[in-house]
């Protein structure tokens, strides 16, 4: 029933996990780890075109986020397909996430930051709190969901969580080896990344540098990627 994974990265959209954690990703991959994405919603009102077909565009999305996924050495990205835009903090959606945290026993959980102020996407924040709840406290008691127990997907302690696009980050991870990476991996997204998805893509390479180098600016390394990060204490 289970499926170890060390690091489960939980993503409202896909691209969102390239844009905050995949040079660390490709890091950890490198390093021996496995990784799994989940993506909770497959981001189907992402486009600018009034014509889209919103089917259409979860399709291609999905596609792009599994051919990023690839790029950075991901094996499995799980979709739970949740309607963009309409997240919500409901017992379903966070007993599916128990189930997954579940099933894959990850040490580190690492998602969005739900307590960034103001204009924040509405999905990120549900995302974030849900995955909190989930890795505490129900994915750690046994009587939360005990038809999930009788299935076979027994509690487990999350140790690590990490979130990204935090205004007060305290972590701070080098990926000067891995920014190239990262960008390839989120050049994938050519839905989202480039001009009416043909077009040039080099502002993306100029903010994820920029950005990396601004996150890294008080360490001892060129480029990074910054959290929050909770030592989960059980």
């Amino acid at each position: 029933m289970t499926k170890t994974a060390e690091i489960m990265v939980v993503t409202p959209h896909p691209d969102d996990a390239e844009f905050g954690i995949a040079g660390s990703v490709a890091r950890w991959v490198e390093e021996g780890r496995e990784v799994v994405y989940v993506a909770c919603t497959s981001g189907d009102k992402g486009s600018s075109d009034p014509c889209a077909d919103p089917r259409e565009i979860a399709r291609v999305r999905e596609t792009e986020q599994q051919e990023a996924a690839r790029k950075l050495g991901v094996r499995e990205v799980y979709f739970m397909r949740y309607e963009d835009q309409c997240l919500e903090d409901t017992p379903e959606f966070r007993k599916e996430l128990v189930r997954l945290i579940r099933k894959y026993r990850p040490y580190t959980v690492a998602t969005t930051d739900p307590y960034r102020r103001y204009i924040w996407h509405r999905d990120h924040r549900i995302t974030g709190q849900v995955v909190l709840d989930a890795v505490f406290p129900y994915a750690r008691d046994h009587l939360a969901y005990p038809d999930l127990w009788e299935q076979g997907f027994h509690p487990h302690k999350v140790s690590e969580v990490l979130l990204w696009g935090a205004e007060n980050p305290n972590y701070c991870r080098d990926i000067t080896g891995t920014f190239n990476l990262k960008l390839e991996a989120l050049l994938c997204h050519r839905s989202q990344v480039s001009e009416g998805g043909s077009g040039p893509t080099g502002w993306a390479e100029k903010f994820l540098r920029d950005m990396a180098e601004k996150m890294a600016r008080e360490e001892n390394f060129t480029l990074g990627e910054a959290f929050y990060r909770v030592a989960v204490r059980w």
